[in-house]
């Protein structure tokens, strides 16, 4: 049995990722695998991106990092892409955009919102139909999904439907649903197509998010405060209830 660990929606939040680092390491977890939105939205994309591509074996492209290495002219881009430089931006701009594999008899994929679309944006309330479509074939195996992890939408939760598995591990650095970190935790027969043992669990650290605030204050960047509000009170900037 092998245990993954699923992270993803950093937001350039670096006291959050470290309180998810100490905890996945106090587990023992080796292996860690990142949904993207390395950056973009906290004051620290640069040492965010950093971390994660050495911490992290599998990182997948989220919507941010695509808005950051492939957009350019808007005022909250241009000060993320200023810190993140070119190197880093072509390192966004290259990673993949899902990645499946089998374990304990089952097909899971792994994606920031969808395996063939950045932008599809699927919530609990989504209608199944559009739900399901995280399922379909993809051209690498070629074989519907039985078990589909993903974030993009900051809210964790465990669902089962259809006979299937869909699951969200939440925001690391900006969670909207409670004010804690998120991430996953995967445990099974990794490369099995045997019918196994499986589990998804998910986990809630809390960290010291006066600390992030701070770390804002001390920038200068676009939408400051709205970033700040989000931190303390796990709600979407001008929504007046949790998503």
């Amino acid at each position: 049995m092998e245990k993954i660990a699923i992270i993803s929606d950093i937001h350039g939040n670096m006291p959050a990722l470290e309180a998810v680092h100490n905890d996945i390491d106090a587990r023992g977890i080796q292996r860690v695998f990142c949904l993207g939105d390395l950056a973009g939205k906290g004051p620290n994309p640069a040492e965010t991106v950093d971390e994660i591509r050495e911490w992290c074996e599998v990182v997948i492209k989220g919507n941010w990092d695509y808005y950051l290495s492939e957009q350019s002219g808007h005022e909250v881009l241009m000060w993320h892409q200023n810190r993140l430089g070119v190197e880093r931006l072509n390192y966004l701009k290259k990673l993949p955009i899902y990645q499946e594999f089998y374990i304990s008899g089952r097909l899971l994929r792994l994606c920031h919102a969808s395996p063939n679309d950045l932008f599809h944006r699927v919530y609990l309330s989504t209608e199944k139909n559009q739900r399901l479509q995280l399922f379909e074939a993809t051209p690498t195996l070629k074989a519907e999904a039985d078990v589909v992890g993903y974030g993009d939408i900051h809210g964790a939760h465990i669902d089962h439907f259809e006979g299937k598995t869909i699951f969200n591990v939440g925001s690391v650095g900006n969670p909207l649903d409670i004010s804690q970190a998120s991430y996953g935790i995967i445990e099974g027969n990794l490369n099995d197509k045997q019918c196994g043992p499986f589990t998804i669990s998910l986990v809630r650290v809390p960290y010291n998010i006066e600390l992030a605030v701070a770390q804002a204050e001390l920038t200068n960047m676009p939408e400051k405060q709205d970033y700040i509000d989000e931190l303390r009170t796990g709600i979407y900037r001008g929504l007046k209830h949790k998503l």
